[in-house]
């Protein structure tokens, strides 16, 4: 029996040093949450999943809405720190630093989490998910890096390149046999 899985990275969300769990989204950020939500007018949507942090949960906000459906929150879908929230690094630190992460699991800068150990914490919600949700269409409002980390569990094809090339924001569509990934297509244009 097939689940299909959307991962729904988050829409465009200033950065606030410090705020990593309460930033919301820009003014651009939910138009785009907007046409999220237009997007998913006719597919028949039974679960939402979401981080906690508020521009994850605000990007997938419309299409609970117009679903009639809750979102759920999951502590273990957070976004992957590459670093501790209190150490400041440049963006060309972070992002070599998060293209080391996917060469080496147990990679990360100072206080941050490595790929394994967000795997370990975010998975079992997937495969919780999969397991519990048989047959039906899932959406998970997410963040790049955990999406990226927990799409290369299942395929180490999707690693740095790919989380790369991801926008804000994004969608994957993942199709699953049981807990076998399948298919993966970018619905987002």
């Amino acid at each position: 029996m097939k689940t299909t899985v959307y991962m729904v990275r988050h829409a465009e969300s200033p950065f606030a040093f410090g705020q990593e769990r309460t930033r919301g989204l820009s003014e651009e950020g939910f138009l785009a949450a907007k046409r999220v939500a237009q997007f998913f007018t006719d597919v028949d949507i039974h679960f939402i999943a979401s981080s906690p942090y508020a521009r994850a949960k605000q990007t997938v906000q419309y299409v609970a809405e117009q679903k009639g459906l809750d979102i759920v929150e999951y502590e273990e879908l957070i976004e992957r720190p590459i670093k501790g929230l209190d150490y400041k690094a440049s963006w060309d630190v972070l992002y070599e630093a998060i293209r080391e992460s996917f060469t080496d699991k147990d990679f990360c800068l100072e206080g941050g989490e490595p790929t394994r150990k967000a795997q370990q914490r975010s998975i079992p919600v997937i495969e919780g998910l999969l397991e519990e949700r048989q047959g039906q269409n899932i959406i998970i409002g997410t963040h790049g890096n955990i999406m990226t980390i927990i799409m290369n569990y299942f395929d180490e094809t999707y690693g740095f390149e790919f989380w790369d090339s991801t926008s804000k924001p994004d969608i994957y569509k993942l199709t699953f046999e049981r807990n076998r990934l399948e298919q993966v297509e970018r619905l987002w244009d």
